[in-house]
């Protein structure tokens, strides 16, 4: 393992720089941004990403091109059409820079999704000038609105994928502070980041404790430290050269340099004082615990339970046992449920199944919930107790991640293990190129009952497809209803099963 690069790329004259002309990280101030230099990076942006070949780019040019659009029909005020947008955009990215006028529209809601978007999927592709885009974007979110929810969480994740820790739990800490749904998981999060900083801290304390000559060494270039160090661990002199390697660790723990690289830092110097020792790292032991214990944290955060409050895991065939003979009904997170005035009837069936982010208003929706079904990547209402959960994710160990991190002890009696994970899927055996859209929640734990055939009443209630309007926790109301689904196909896969069908209710059984 050899040194890692400073992560912070030099900037080009025509870019904005991210980083203070000293070289240091300058992120966690906000630095005031007007929304037209933010959407003239966004068209440059996306002209750089004309034919690439990188899927997640491919992606992150949609969500430019949509927001230009966005922007460009609010400032003509023309209803936002699916061909007009495309015409829109097009035109704005034929214009160039120039298009964006010095009196657009302020930050609506419409464009900030649309821009948060982008941020969002900029931050998923991992480049350094995609990350500068992100945050550029976090700047101009909270410049215009400095209590965006939306835009602090952008801001810590961007931060922290720069390495810049401290700024990101800090826009962390402002992200908690506005919300009282932490369906996230930012404060589990944050705990990590704290533990990993601390335990960090550990390991280098004792570092400068076994070798307190080091600190002469630690008031330099922490790179030129770091090179002097190898060089002379090539020569064969490894106590001058551990000073001065450990000297660089001390600097660099102390000059703002990104997390990863500290990271780096460490195990290349724990490989090299395991080999000096001709392989032998059991007088390592601590030393190598602080390290794994940081790492760890960091990745996932502490767990305080690791039974979750002895939770019972529930295979597919106890699952089937758990639900036989039973009368369940599905209820959708949809504003026609809010709306209606049926929840004794609701709590009436035996097993009451609900969604993700779903909300309780006894009189319309009931008060039950027996199962309740969520995707991996949040957790709203994993807190509330129920009898069953099931936790949905298509890639394994996201999924696994997820549960460690997230699951509430003693919030569920019984959870779903990895033979539940992705029912359509993995259960049903029906990959993409039968059914290409990803699956909802809902309609995997649909396909998963029907497919079990086990219920003599199986009632789907105010499942319109989102037709009326998503009915949700505040929190996740913020959230847009995602287009990687496929609504139509959902809907016609269940009225060719329906048995009978009214304004409420859709009976498969």
């Amino acid at each position: 393992m050899t040194m890692a690069r400073n992560r912070w790329p030099r900037v080009r004259s025509s870019e904005t720089p991210v980083v203070a002309p000293d070289g240091t990280a300058d992120q966690a101030r906000i630095r005031p941004t007007e929304l037209d230099e933010c959407l003239r990076a966004c068209a440059v942006h996306s002209g750089k990403l004309v034919a690439g070949l990188d899927r997640r780019r491919v992606e992150l040019a949609e969500k430019l091109r949509h927001a230009l659009a966005t922007h460009a029909l609010a400032e003509s005020g023309t209803p936002a059409r699916a061909s007009s947008a495309g015409s829109a955009a097009a035109a704005l990215l034929r214009r160039g820079t120039s298009a964006v006028g010095v009196s657009g529209p302020a930050l609506g809601g419409d464009l900030l999704d649309a821009l948060l978007a982008v941020g969002n999927k900029a931050l998923e592709c991992k480049y350094d000038d995609e990350l500068k885009l992100a945050l550029l974007i976090s700047d101009t979110v909270l410049t215009a609105r400095k209590n965006s929810r939306a835009g602090w969480r952008l801001r810590a994740r961007t931060l922290e994928a720069f390495g810049n820790e401290s700024a990101a739990i800090e826009a962390y800490d402002r992200y908690l502070a506005l919300t009282d749904e932490d369906g996230f998981g930012v404060a589990t999060r944050t705990a990590g980041l704290r533990a990993g900083r601390q335990y960090q801290a550990e390991l280098l304390a004792q570092l400068k404790s076994e070798r307190p000559r080091s600190a002469l060494y630690s008031h330099g270039q922490p790179t030129d430290t770091w090179a002097e160090g190898l060089v002379l661990h090539d020569r064969g002199d490894w106590e001058q050269a551990e000073l001065r390697l450990i000297g660089a660790l001390l600097t660099m723990a102390g000059d703002g340099t990104p997390v990863p690289d500290i990271q780096d830092a460490l195990a290349h110097y724990l490989d090299l004082r395991i080999a000096v020792n001709g392989g032998d790292a059991s007088e390592l032991r601590d030393l190598v615990g602080l390290y794994a214990e940081q790492r760890r944290n960091r990745m996932r955060g502490p767990v305080a339970d690791p039974t979750y409050g002895g939770v019972e895991w529930l295979s597919l065939g106890e699952f089937r046992n758990q639900i036989a003979g039973k009368s369940i009904c599905l209820i959708a997170n949809s504003q026609s449920v809010g709306r209606g005035s049926i929840g004794r009837e609701i709590d009436d069936y035996d097993l009451v199944v609900r969604f993700n982010s779903y909300k309780i208003d006894a009189p319309a929706t009931g008060k039950r919930t027996d199962i309740h079904v969520s995707i991996h990547k949040h957790s709203f209402n994993w807190d509330q107790k129920v009898t069953t959960r099931l936790i949905f994710g298509g890639i394994s160990g996201d999924w696994k991640h997820s549960v460690r991190n997230r699951l509430v002890p003693g919030a569920q009696t019984y959870l779903g293990d990895e033979s539940l994970r992705w029912p359509l899927r993995n259960i049903g055996q029906i990959g993409a190129s039968v059914w290409p859209s990803i699956p909802t929640s809902g309609f995997n734990m649909l396909w998963l009952l029907d497919f079990l055939d086990v219920s003599p009443r199986l009632d789907l209630i105010g499942f319109d497809f989102y037709e009326s309007g998503a009915y949700r926790l505040q929190e996740a109301m913020r959230m847009p209803i995602t287009s990687v689904h496929e609504y139509t196909t959902e809907k016609a896969w269940v009225m060719e099963r329906a048995q009978s069908v009214n304004d409420t209710r859709i009976s498969l059984r």
